[in-house]
This record gives C-alpha cells, sequence and structure tokens, in this order.
C-alpha cells in the first residue's frame, strides 16, 4: 500500500503516521509547494458509500476556513481507485495522547477557547461535528489546537440520517445524551462533548467511561454532573452548563459559550492586560535636600542590583533542586509501576513537572519516553490477555483490538502490535470458517464483518466476503436434494416393511 503511494504524483511519502479501521494517514511533501502534508487515503476502493462519505468530509473541510480546523490542500484518486485526502501537516500529536494528565486549568480553558470558536464556524455552515474527542483534536507546533476528522460531520436539518435508524454515531465516551439516545442532534451535542475533554483535562479523569459499551451510554443518560475538587470550584458553573443533561439547559450555542470563556478569563488576576497607567506625583527639583535624595537613590539602586543577584542565584538553586526532586520522586514512581495513576502522584506527572521548570531536560524527557514504553508494554500484555478470552473486538475499551490500537497511536510501527491486529483478523477468519461448517451462514457474516473493522485489507477477509452468497447458495441447493433423498428413502422403508408379511410379523414379535 505505500508503494501505491509513492507514486502519487506531485508527492513524496516518507512514512504512515497513523491507521484507523478504514484509513490510513501518511507524512509526505508536497513537492510544488516544499510543504509537509498529512494525506488520508482509503485502505479499500471497494466501499462506495464511504468512498462518498469520503470525499464529502474532504469539501466540508475544504469549505471551513478558521485556524482550529484543519486546512485541506488537495481531493483525489489513486491509480488503484482509492480516494485521499492531502491536508495540513499538524505535528504536535492529538490530546488522547495526554490522556490521565491534570492541565492548568488556564491552559484547558485556552483548548477550549480555540475549538469553540472552531466549532462557531462549524455550527454557524448548518453541520454539527458529532465525534469532538481527544483523538479529534491536534496541536501545532505552537501549541494552537485543532479540529479535525470530519468524517461523521452531518447536516442539522438533514432529513435522512442514521440516527433516524437507531444507530448511534460518535465515540460513546464523549457522546452527549441525545446522541447516545440516537435523538436529533444540533449545536449543543457538540458542545457536551466539549465539555467532557474540559472535565477530563481539569481532573484527569472521563468518569463516563464504563467498562462496556451499554455501561459508558447510561452513565451519559443517569449520572449525577460532576463535583470538581474545591480549588477548581470556580469553574464548576462552566461545566454544569456544558455537560447538562437536558440540552435547553446548556450554552445555546459556542457564541455564548465563548462569551462565558472571555468572561472567566478576565476574571483571572494573572492575565495580562491593558490598562491606565498609575501617575506617581513628580519630586521638586534643586537643593540640598533633592541632592540627598538622589544620593539615596543611587544606594537603593545598587543595593537592588546586589540583592536582585543574590536573589537570582538564589532562585536557580531553589529551581534547581525543585527538579531534582521531581525527578527522584518520578523515578520512584516508574519502579512501583505507577504511570499515570494516582493523579498528581504518578511517574508522568512529575517528570512533566519537571519540564515545567526546565524544557529541554534530558532526563525528565527519557523519563517521559520510559514511561510510554511501559504503557505500550502494558497495553501489549493486556491485549494477548483479550486474545485468550477471545475479547477480540468488544467490549470498545477494553478488547485486544483496542490495545492494539493505542500501541499503534503512540507508535505507529510497533510491530507487535501490528502482527496483534492482524492475528485478531486471523482469528474471525477461523470463527467464520467454522459457522460455515456449522451452517451458520449469517453468523459467518458477521465474523467476517468484525474481521474487516479490525484490518480492512485483509486478503482471506476480503474473498471470504466475496465468496459468502455463492457458498451460501451452494449449501442450501446442496442440502435440499439431500432432505429430499432422506425423505424419499424413509418412506420406501416404510412401504417396503408394510408391503412385507414376513418382515411384519418379525416386527410384532419383537415389539411383543
Amino acid at each position: 500500500m505505500t508503494e501505491q503511494l509513492l507514486t502519487i504524483p506531485g508527492y513524496k511519502v516518507h512514512a504512515r503516521i497513523g491507521q484507523g479501521g478504514m484509513a490510513e494517514v501518511f507524512l509526505a511533501t508536497q513537492e510544488s509547494l516544499h510543504r509537509k502534508v498529512a494525506v488520508k487515503v482509503l485502505l479499500s476502493a471497494n466501499d462506495q458509500a464511504f468512498s462518498q462519505r469520503f470525499i464529502k468530509e474532504g469539501h466540508i473541510v475544504a469549505s471551513l476556513h478558521h485556524p482550529s480546523i484543519i486546512t485541506i490542500h488537495d481531493i483525489n484518486q489513486l491509480l488503484d481507485g482509492r480516494y485521499y485526502l492531502a491536508m495540513e501537516f499538524v505535528p504536535g500529536g492529538d490530546l488522547a495522547r495526554h490522556r490521565g494528565e491534570i492541565f492548568e486549568p488556564q491552559r484547558a480553558l485556552r483548548i477550549v477557547h480555540q475549538i469553540a470558536s472552531g466549532l462557531a464556524v462549524v455550527h454557524d455552515k448548518g453541520l454539527v461535528h458529532r465525534d469532538i474527542k481527544p483523538a479529534n483534536i491536534l496541536f501545532r507546533d505552537d501549541g494552537t489546537a485543532v479540529i479535525t476528522d470530519f468524517g461523521v460531520a452531518k447536516e442539522v436539518e438533514l432529513g435522512q440520517d442514521l440516527t433516524q435508524i437507531g444507530i448511534a454515531v460518535g465515540s460513546p465516551a464523549y457522546s452527549s445524551p441525545e446522541q447516545a439516545q440516537c435523538q436529533p442532534l444540533d449545536a449543543r451535542s457538540d458542545i457536551y462533548s466539549l465539555g467532557v475533554i474540559l472535565l477530563e483535562m481539569l481532573t484527569g479523569n472521563n468518569p463516563y467511561r464504563g467498562a462496556s459499551y451499554p455501561q459508558t451510554v447510561m452513565n451519559h443518560i443517569q449520572m449525577a454532573l460532576p463535583i470538581l475538587p474545591a480549588h477548581l470550584q470556580s469553574y464548576q458553573w462552566l461545566l454544569n452548563r456544558m455537560l447538562a443533561k437536558d440540552p435547553d439547559e446548556r450554552f445555546s450555542d459556542c457564541k455564548v459559550l465563548l462569551a462565558s470563556l472571555d468572561e472567566l478569563y478576565e476574571q483571572d488576576p494573572d492575565n495580562t492586560r491593558v490598562a491606565p497607567a498609575v501617575l506617581l506625583a513628580k519630586p521638586q527639583r534643586g537643593g540640598v535636600a533633592s541632592k540627598g535624595r538622589r544620593f539615596l537613590w543611587l544606594w537603593l539602586l545598587l543595593g537592588m542590583l546586589v540583592f536582585g543577584g543574590a536573589s537570582t542565584a538564589g532562585y536557580y538553586a531553589y529551581q534547581q533542586k525543585q527538579i531534582t526532586d521531581y525527578l527522584a520522586v518520578a523515578e520512584q514512581r516508574l519502579a512501583e509501576g505507577k504511570l499515570l495513576e494516582p493523579t498528581q502522584d504518578n511517574a508522568d506527572y512529575f517528570f512533566r513537572q519537571a519540564l515545567l521548570l526546565d524544557a529541554d531536560n534530558p532526563q525528565a524527557l527519557d523519563g517521559l519516553n520510559r514511561v510510554l514504553q511501559a504503557r505500550i508494554n502494558g497495553y501489549l500484555e493486556l491485549a494477548e490477555q483479550r486474545m485468550t478470552t477471545d475479547q477480540l473486538l468488544l467490549p470498545e475499551d477494553d478488547s485486544a483490538t483496542y490495545y492494539y490500537r493505542q500501541v499503534l497511536a503512540w507508535e505507529p510501527e510497533n510491530l507487535l502490535a501490528l502482527a496483534g491486529i492482524n492475528r485478531v483478523a486471523q482469528r474471525f477468519v477461523e470463527q467464520t470458517e467454522s459457522a460455515y461448517k456449522r451452517r451458520e451462514f449469517a453468523l459467518a457474516l458477521e465474523y467476517i464483518k468484525h474481521g474487516l473493522e479490525v484490518e480492512p485489507a485483509n486478503e482471506q477477509l476480503l474473498q471470504l466476503y466475496d465468496d459468502h452468497e455463492r457458498r451460501s447458495r451452494v449449501a442450501q441447493v446442496r442440502r435440499a436434494p439431500a432432505k429430499a433423498r432422506s425423505g424419499s428413502t424413509s418412506s420406501a422403508q416404510q412401504q417396503t416393511s408394510t408391503q412385507n408379511p414376513i418382515k411384519r410379523l418379525w416386527n410384532n414379535i419383537f415389539k411383543n
């Protein structure tokens, strides 16, 4: 698949940087403008409906112009018929990579403000994103948050929609109550999803995420509004408005939400603002007293310089001690296996605290990499455990496929995770063949579809899908004559038994 991408006219592909259920993303250079781009390519050209949805996504995003919305550069087709989108390359990773972290409130509010301003443009176009979640929020080098993945965006007034036939679209952990219940959606549904993200950034936890899909859905519908800890109480009213169960009790649109966020920003005394200068009375010139005051100011200035130098040195020493302490605790938590939990007392947290004081600290950067590797190893182990219990695709957040994909999100070329995805698909191949042997054709088709959801380009599954109708018809044709032959044989035996008096007498003797 990568070799075919290398033949795209005008692009030079460097590496694959991500993969989902139906598409994969490559880093490339658009040669005409010498700029890095992300090229999103469909895995298959066979699904015409999905191809049309893919094209529509490109058209939707291309019509939206805002700094917090991903920019589309090109929509086209490969020689094999697969469509691709060339879009702005956003190198800062996604918000999902920070899962479990606790953000400074002002940073969390700044991200929410940027996303809400982008969503305001989306909603003004009469669209609802329907899948606002951390994985769909990317960061540029300057920290600007960017909305991406408009694959399931819909027009608010669209008459025909999946929700009308009882299919919920979106990510359960971030879906609004009305979205989870397949009800009509508007801008307030996206505001709810953004509220869940704000909650997760402020506390490091998403309390709506359940052990299974039904539990997660019921949490959004029934769970009481979460209460923030005491030091975050000033943001409780904002969260209550964003996460209200009833859409009518939420912010009516993103513009109202933005105004409330601006009000919060103005209330923060640490923020920089423009204000009139405070005027001091000017001292009178001349006289001995004036000269004395000048000498006094000179001595004061000299003293301040000396004191300032000493204070700077003292602060630097204090800062270095803090960094050393953070790193020591971080190493201890890493050795204890406390990677992301408990909140504000884990290896990831203390390594990041060190980086707040020294952004290029090599030990802290190496520590975060080791935390990531430990998480990868842990997820690979969990995936293997789920394989042994045949939790291949479900529950959504606790299956072999889920853990392998999480690893690939962190490390796209991880060979164990790539092999694991293939093993899951192979298990569905085996289950499909077993279902065929039992003549359970509907179940076999379900296994094929599940397998293709895991690995859409799997040749065996694609072949099984193409052959399914033929195999079903052949089995039914073979079964019908067999039944007929069985019925005629039974009838003939009964007739022979009836017509043969000696055999009938013999049977009667033994029956009595």
